[in-house]
């Protein structure tokens, strides 16, 4: 059954507030190699994240700028250098260990001599009040650290990656994550409020799906990537040796099996960004016989199976003016499903048939024997409605053609899958088989 066409909005919502977000992935070494702390979330209504097991961590406090006179081994020039940002660098440090250890109980920080914290012999009731007391505001940790002398261990966080939550998520969150080394007699209490439990984890345990752990995107993909390491150590030197580490965001797009987010490396990607900027809807992960996909005010796409049999499945382009007259750009033969899938589809009247691949005779021709079929010569120019197509010649086939829409600088092509040279006004390329993606 042919599907509906997807559309793209053209009316895009208010964009969600971004908040500032740190993260504090604690390790440790085991006898089975590196581990992870995991804090398991309390169930909560209306939470995206309920009961997902996660990394301590949380949202940048309006005060956490106070703390950079508690904060040891790093000002804020060169933490902001560290996570290239113009000022407030220091301000990501300090609310990574705030926040570890307002939910976690670890407190990466040292005393007036300048060793580690130690907290495990305090007295259950006076670390219960220091926590509590950090929990109310940020000014409570500064008088804590006033109070006792220490100073917040920020040169012992080692900052990891960034991650920026997809577009159309109801809370969007600019996280940047780092790495610690377990502090020494210490050790873990769940808050009880906001975490309900902890479990040390190999990170190749953590995602296995055995273990059954509900874990986010952004959660599972750092663990792969920190499963490649087989001690702490070994994890912290590669994480200081980074030079420059990119911002990561996934989008949110629909397929068979639902709405997930795809990353930046999935063929999809560049598409999903392309047609769904706002994350409201309309981008897909998967191609389906007979989908009918909005592409831009100006392109409809159509997938159907291949006419050789194959089962490949391939593109049918329709350029121009909803309504109106239009071309339908389509690598030749179409099998008959993919033809009535394209007769269903049609936005309006098909006056040309542009075939990428040497024409012939096929079931498109007995659906619009009146459109015209001719081959333009490269250079020539169609006009349809507020579109204009250019012929580009193509690769090798005197037969072949390329097309370029000029308006939004995308080529369609049936087989090479980059511009030629000169052809400087190719932004996008609309290929015979695969997902839309900018030029190489």
């Amino acid at each position: 059954m042919t599907a509906s066409p997807t559309e793209v909005s053209s009316s895009p919502a208010s964009p969600r507030p971004v908040r500032m977000a740190a993260t504090l992935i604690v390790l440790r070494d085991a006898n089975a190699g590196l581990e992870v702390l995991m804090l398991r979330r309390a169930e909560k209504a209306n939470d995206q994240n309920s009961g997902a097991s996660v990394f301590p961590g949380g949202v940048i406090d309006a005060h956490d700028r106070g703390l950079h006179g508690c904060c040891s081994g790093l000002d804020d020039r060169a933490a902001s250098e560290r996570l290239e940002v113009p000022d407030g660098g220091l301000d990501y440090y300090a609310a990574a260990i705030r926040e570890c250890f307002e939910e976690a109980g670890l407190l990466f920080a040292t005393d007036s001599a300048g060793r580690p914290v130690t907290l495990d012999g305090l007295p259950p009731g006076q670390l219960a009040g220091m926590r509590h007391a950090a929990e109310q505001g940020t000014d409570a940790l500064l008088s804590l650290c006033a109070q006792h002398g220490w100073k917040l261990a920020a040169d012992r966080l080692a900052y990891f990656s960034h991650w920026l939550t997809p577009p159309g998520m109801p809370r969007r969150f600019d996280t940047r994550f780092f790495l610690a080394t377990m502090p020494e007699a210490q050790s873990v209490r769940p808050d009880g409020r906001e975490t309900v439990e902890h479990m040390w984890l190999r990170p190749a345990d953590a995602v296995d799906p055995a273990r059954g752990l509900k874990l986010m995107n952004v959660t599972r993909r750092i663990l792969l990537e920190l499963a490649r390491f087989q001690s702490v150590q070994e994890l912290m030197a590669h994480a200081r040796g980074l030079k420059h580490i990119p911002r990561v965001m996934p989008r949110l797009a629909d397929g068979p099996k639902g709405r997930r987010p795809v990353n930046m490396e999935e063929p999809s990607y560049e598409e999903v960004g392309f047609v769904d900027p706002d994350g409201e809807g309309g981008g897909r992960y998967a191609h389906e016989a007979g989908l009918a996909m909005r592409l831009s005010a100006r392109v409809l796409r159509v997938t159907g199976e291949a006419g050789d049999g194959s089962g490949t499945l391939v593109h049918g382009y329709f350029v121009g003016t909803a309504g109106g007259d239009c071309a339908l750009i389509y690598a030749s033969p179409a099998s008959r499903a993919h033809a009535e899938a394209l007769a269903a589809a049609a936005p309006g009247h098909v006056r040309w048939l542009l075939s990428t691949q040497a024409p012939s005779e096929d079931a498109l021709r007995e659906l619009w024997p009146d459109a015209s079929a001719a081959a333009p010569a490269p250079g020539e120019q169609i006009r349809i409605g507020d579109a204009t197509l250019r012929a580009l010649p193509g690769d090798g086939d005197a037969q072949s053609r390329r097309f370029l829409l000029v308006e939004e600088g995308t080529l369609f092509t049936g087989a090479s899958d980059a511009p030629a040279a000169g052809e400087e006004q190719v932004r996008w390329i609309a290929p015979r088989q695969g997902f839309l993606h900018s030029r190489r």
